[in-house]
């Protein structure tokens, strides 16, 4: 009777700990120094950045190849069971999902536009009115 009830206990702790599991889609740092690549993986949510995952589900490269283009590949299949699963992503993740149309646009990455739009209406202001003076000058 006492082992029964030992084995009963062991079960429904481990049938809590599997219902308990937080499940992250979020980036795992691997590269060099000053080399970063991101390895796009579900993992339970108290794990470390590059610890156990259960599955590798994408691919972040962020430095810009010679063609000034930052490379993402994921595998839609696989995203889309995790999140049905109930994964949720982290900030960056969900701000990659939503350019890559697997989300809604992360607000975050309107107000990065935005600034980036506000510095290149600032420096083109600054090339024409360079140029004004240069045009005024030499007359």
């Amino acid at each position: 009777m006492g082992t029964s009830r030992r084995l009963r206990f062991r079960q429904r702790a481990v049938m809590v700990k599997q219902a308990a599991t937080v499940l992250r889609i979020r980036l795992a740092r691997w590269g060099c120094t000053n080399r970063p690549f991101y390895h796009i993986v579900v993992a339970d949510a108290r794990a470390p950045r590059n610890g156990r995952h259960f599955e590798q589900v994408g691919a972040f490269d962020p430095i810009p190849n010679q063609y000034g283009e930052k490379l993402v590949s994921l595998n839609h299949d696989r995203i889309k069971h995790w999140l049905l699963s109930g994964a949720t992503p982290s900030r960056s993740a969900a701000e990659l999902l939503g350019l890559a149309g697997l989300l809604p646009v992360h607000p975050h990455s309107y107000l990065v536009t935005q600034e980036r739009r506000k510095l290149f209406a600032a420096k083109q202001s600054e090339a024409e009115q360079t140029s004004t003076e240069g045009d005024s000058n030499s007359s």
